[in-house]
């Protein structure tokens, strides 16, 4: 492990090399513009086991050339007939942000949330948002870097859509004026196909950058590789997350599902239990199906005291008495040969003790 220390702090949360993982309930515009839905989604990230809800905030009329924002939307997941409209329809006001972020604290999520430029980053900061999150679209976008790091709270940035200059130019932008910003490994394509993941990422920026808490922002469908994430280094798991994959909208279909949100976080917090020590021990919750599993040296038929033992003498057997002092199948190569000191029933264990010195 490299001297330097790694370290990502959000309120009372701090990220470093141990086995804590913050994990990021992706919930994005998947509220479809409602308030009641967008609370219902922290209440599956809280129950989930989350520690944060992430939003995504959009000034459309800002963000969108007139052209594009006038375009029409044809789609099977379009809410209006151009793609301004239909944006404008899945985005939440001011209003209901703050009481979005008011319901987060007082249930102990930490909200969070995208800014896609810096009218929405202002907006987000007037409700004293407490961590940002810049997207893949804006990692090359150093005006709105410096500018959300000027709030002076902690940054997190995904590398979708770039080459690893762009994330040097980003890190580069963001070293002098923020000293608290974590880097996401992320591939931008929804769903992502799980040849295009390239997690061993991870690994190439936990060496680039000793400094930085390094995670994973995934848009596979599924559990299984934010565990493998967390086990090259990942210490940010961001996963999107929907109620129903059914519901109208692109990110529905790769979303996890709150039951599938609550065993990721689950099986994140088990793995530095599992990983033990290293030591391969016999433990004590090993012993009961030992003692039922587990095969002993038995007599092959009635011995009688003072038989020499010859290896015919013995087979291995599961017997009832599977207790201390039962001889395993190893020992037979020491106990051949010696003689018994009392005599044995058919099918009778072979005890410690039971032998003197080989003839």
């Amino acid at each position: 492990m490299s001297s330097v220390e790694r370290s990502f702090k959000v309120l009372s949360h701090s990220i470093d090399d141990g086995p804590k993982c913050f994990t990021i309930s992706e919930i994005g515009n998947n509220h479809q513009g409602d308030l009641d839905l967008a609370i219902k989604m922290v209440d599956a990230a809280k129950a989930a086991g989350a520690d944060c809800a992430k939003f995504q905030k959009r000034n459309n009329r800002v963000l969108f050339t007139s052209e594009m924002y006038h375009r029409p939307y044809d789609s099977e997941n379009s809410f209006a007939d151009t793609y301004g409209a239909h944006r404008e329809v899945v985005e939440l006001d001011m209003a209901q942000f703050h009481d979005l972020k008011q319901y987060c604290d007082e249930v102990g999520v930490i909200f969070s949330a995208t800014p896609f430029e810096e009218a929405s980053a202002d907006d987000l900061e007037s409700i004293d948002t407490p961590l940002y999150k810049i997207a893949s679209a804006d990692l090359n976008n150093t005006p709105l870097l410096r500018h959300v790091a000027g709030f002076g709270k902690p940054i997190i940035i995904s590398t979708g859509y770039a080459t690893i200059e762009d994330v040097d130019r980003a890190v580069e932008v963001l070293g002098p004026v923020c000293e608290n910003f974590a880097i996401l490994q992320c591939t931008a394509s929804y769903p992502c196909d799980t040849q295009f993941l390239n997690l061993r990422v991870i690994e190439t920026l936990r060496n680039r950058y000793p400094d930085r808490v390094v995670g994973y922002s995934g848009h596979d469908a599924g559990t299984a590789l934010p565990l493998v994430a967390y086990m090259l280094g990942a210490r940010i798991i961001e996963k999107h997350m929907t109620l129903s994959r059914t519901m109208k909208g692109t990110d529905h279909v790769f979303s996890l599902t709150p039951d599938a949100m609550r065993r990721m976080v689950r099986d994140i917090e088990r793995v530095p239990s599992a990983l033990g020590d290293g030591v391969k021990q016999l433990y004590d919750v090993e012993v009961p199906p030992m003692r039922k599993m587990q095969k002993r040296l038995v007599a092959a038929r009635q011995l009688e005291a003072d038989t020499v033992l010859s290896r015919a003498d013995l087979i291995v057997r599961v017997p009832a008495d599977n207790g201390p002092g039962t001889l395993p199948p190893y020992a037979i190569d020491s106990v051949v040969g010696s003689r018994l000191t009392r005599s044995l029933a058919p099918e009778e264990p072979l005890r410690e003790g039971d032998v003197s010195g080989r003839t």
